[in-house]
């Protein structure tokens, strides 16, 4: 089983990116905003991606497939109403740890979250973040892609 294992903050400080992978992501979700379970279409750049996402906090089931463009304009007008964008910076700190730095675009600007991502609970659970890192996240889930796409910004 694919299990997903990360923390999520709110970025305090925005760190040097000139050493990050930049890409440009549009995703919309295709469940209903009370289904615990995510369906959701992303473009990362020029790739194409249906996911799956379990419920859960820090732990959580994830499947996903690289789809083509046009399996994504098929299902794509189906997430009106429910839709992120936003730029990805993905680099790596200095502990070795990667992080995925995103810089919410629309309706969700000037909101910048970054996740780390875990081989085990127990790392996640003792992790230290850096002082760029805000205020922990991860279990508030007004802050999932998913609700944010529905419900806007947090206050």
């Amino acid at each position: 089983m694919n299990t997903e294992i990360e923390r999520k903050f709110l970025v305090a400080d925005l760190p040097d990116l000139s050493g990050t992978e930049k890409a440009v992501v549009r995703q919309g979700y295709l469940t209903a905003p009370d289904d615990s379970t995510e369906l959701r279409l992303r473009q990362k750049n020029d790739r194409f991606f249906l996911t799956l996402k379990g419920s859960g906090a820090m732990v959580r089931v994830e499947r996903e497939a690289e789809i083509s463009a046009e399996q994504f304009d098929t299902f794509w007008p189906e997430t009106e109403g429910r839709r992120v964008e936003k730029e990805r910076y993905t680099g790596r700190l200095p502990n070795g740890h990667v992080f995925e730095l995103d810089v919410f675009l629309g309706d969700l600007a000037p909101l910048r979250l970054v996740e780390v991502e875990f081989e085990t609970e127990s790392g996640a659970k003792s992790y230290i973040p850096p002082d760029w890192f805000g205020t922990d996240v991860t279990a508030d889930k007004r802050y999932k892609n998913k609700m944010m796409a529905i419900n806007g910004a947090p206050d």
